[in-house]
């Protein structure tokens, strides 16, 4: 069977993309021209379409030469870096076989699961382009990861991302007790617990991934980055929707708690141990517990540059705070918000 996969490719809104398809009766055929976001220079106005069946696929070939040159040089790993990779005609299948032997027992066997990862993955473009996007973001944001085998054959963050869009997935198609019972291995497994009713962009960040939870009415932009034991949670009992809204490019820190049905706008960036329980203006930054806003982000997408630390935003505000006196928040240069000082 032909493996069927998605081209990337960053244009501006109303531009035309021009490009005929063609189908590998042999391998997986895609091609991929970077998103911008990864050379630094994205734009929250761009958007990326997708084109199906095109030669070429950057993303693979560099996951099968690195295979090759590390079972040269890794013998005792040669026979996994074949099964894994090498025996494999596209990603999507090395993938599904790399996920169905770390989430399988005794219930969930791992034949089964390749026959139900490889019938979603190959069928769905949307995770077949989220794949390569995800895995691109955790090359280029996580120093630790240095090349894309890295993020496909060891990172349990990215292990555990794309198996919740499979049972994402699967939720999606009504097999609701299927995607359940995945969560629950996932959880298991790599100590990550997302529900599968939850909304997860593309081109998504788990930096380590441990702790992590998501509940099930959760909506998470594309280009976020979520470092861990981060909570994306609700409050109370009630039902219906009741879980963070996360904006594009948002930086959420390590062991961050955000809870019930708020708003983290576009390119904010939370604090490590925050505790935020109302809304985050977009590009700002949320610190404390509970969190208070106490500057701007000068980033477009703190997500993508990684940084944590406060900006010159709140510099100026601790030092016009100091000389005057004030406890209460002054405003910042150059910016019509107010920001408060943390308690």
């Amino acid at each position: 069977m032909a493996c069927r996969c998605v081209v990337i490719q960053e244009v501006e809104e109303g531009e035309e993309l021009k490009s005929k398809g063609r189908v590998s009766s042999r391998r997986c055929r895609t091609e991929m021209m970077f998103p911008m976001y990864a050379m630094g220079s994205f734009k929250p106005n761009s958007i990326a379409r997708t084109i199906l069946d095109t030669a070429g696929d950057p993303i693979w070939d560099s996951v099968r030469a690195d295979a090759r040159f590390e079972a040269d040089k890794e013998q005792i790993l040669s026979s996994f870096l074949y099964a894994s990779v090498l025996s494999h005609d596209c990603l999507e299948r090395s993938l599904g076989f790399v996920l169905a032997n770390r989430l399988q027992n005794a219930t969930l066997l791992a034949t089964q699961l390749m026959d139900i990862f490889d019938d979603v993955m190959m069928n769905d473009r949307g995770i077949q382009r989220s794949i390569r996007l995800d895995a691109q973001a955790f090359k280029d944001r996580d120093p630790a990861c240095a090349s894309y085998s890295w993020a496909l054959l060891y990172l349990k963050g990215y292990h555990s991302l794309q198996s919740y869009r499979i049972a994402h997935a699967l939720w999606n198609q009504g097999r609701k007790i299927l995607a359940l019972a995945l969560q629950s291995r996932i959880s298991e497994v790599f100590a990550v617990d997302i529900h599968p009713a939850a909304r997860i962009g593309e081109g998504i960040l788990l930096d380590h991934g441990t702790g992590l939870v998501i509940g099930e009415t959760a909506v998470v932009g594309n280009w976020v980055s979520l470092m861990q034991g981060v909570t994306l949670g609700g409050t109370g009992k009630e039902v219906g929707d009741r879980h963070p809204k996360i904006g594009q490019g948002a930086l959420i820190g390590a062991s961050a708690t955000v809870l019930g049905n708020i708003v983290i706008g576009e390119g904010a960036m939370i604090a490590a141990g925050s505790l935020v329980l109302k809304d985050v203006p977009a590009h700002s930054m949320a610190v404390g517990n509970p969190a208070k806003i106490v500057g701007y982000i000068e980033d477009e997408e703190p997500s993508l540059t990684m940084k944590h630390d406060a900006g010159k935003d709140y510099f100026e505000h601790v030092a016009a705070s100091s000389s005057d006196g004030l406890n209460n928040g002054i405003h910042c240069s150059g910016r019509k918000s107010q920001v408060e000082m943390p308690l």
